[in-house]
């Protein structure tokens, strides 16, 4: 692994601060933010048209961009994925997981941060999926929802549905003001 400062080698895997021009270098986690859509009682799934994990049902959503905020993030990546719109209503939760197999020179997957928010339809609910990002969309109702050998990610996914299926079981997701919901303007009443 080089440093991206300076180009020259690393002496180990970051944390690490770089011999030749003193850069220090981290391995923080990734943003990503999801949707769980809700519509009928049932909840959006995407089976995966690519790498990695080719094939299996996933929430839809996706890294944030740049100065992105989660919430935008999450609606963002449901209108690529799906060509639906949605409100948000309110935080479902955070998960940490890994993402990919790791940037190379033997270093480990990327860390991400995975937040999770409840959203509603806010228009048409025929979705459209992108051809090269989702293969399939369905609606699930809380007894059709994948095991854990068809999710992409199984290991923050199988508690986020866990979150999903109690909230339906209460009523439906609750709608919660969100602090700092760069879609609001003015203070949170």
């Amino acid at each position: 692994m080089f440093c991206p400062s300076c180009a020259a080698a690393l002496p180990q895997l970051p944390p690490v601060t770089c011999t030749n021009c003193g850069a220090e270098h981290w391995r923080n986690p990734k943003p990503c933010a999801g949707a769980l859509v809700t519509h009928r009682g049932r909840l959006l799934l995407v089976r995966r048209a690519h790498d990695p994990w080719k094939g299996l049902w996933d929430v839809p959503g996706g890294f944030c961009d740049p100065g992105e905020h989660p919430v935008l993030t999450a609606v963002r990546e449901l209108e690529e994925e799906t060509g639906l719109r949605v409100d948000v209503t309110g935080l479902a939760g955070m998960w940490m997981d890994t993402y990919g197999s790791g940037p190379g020179d033997g270093a480990p997957p990327d860390s991400t941060l995975n937040i999770y928010y409840f959203a509603e339809l806010a228009g048409p609910d025929e979705p459209r999926p992108q051809p090269g990002e989702v293969s399939e969309i369905r609606w699930a109702l809380p007894d059709e929802l994948p095991g854990a050998h068809e999710l992409a990610f199984p290991d923050q996914e199988l508690p986020v549905l866990e979150v999903w299926k109690a909230a339906m079981q209460a009523g439906g997701p609750a709608r919660t003001p969100l602090a700092g919901d760069p879609r609001r303007q003015g203070p949170v009443t």
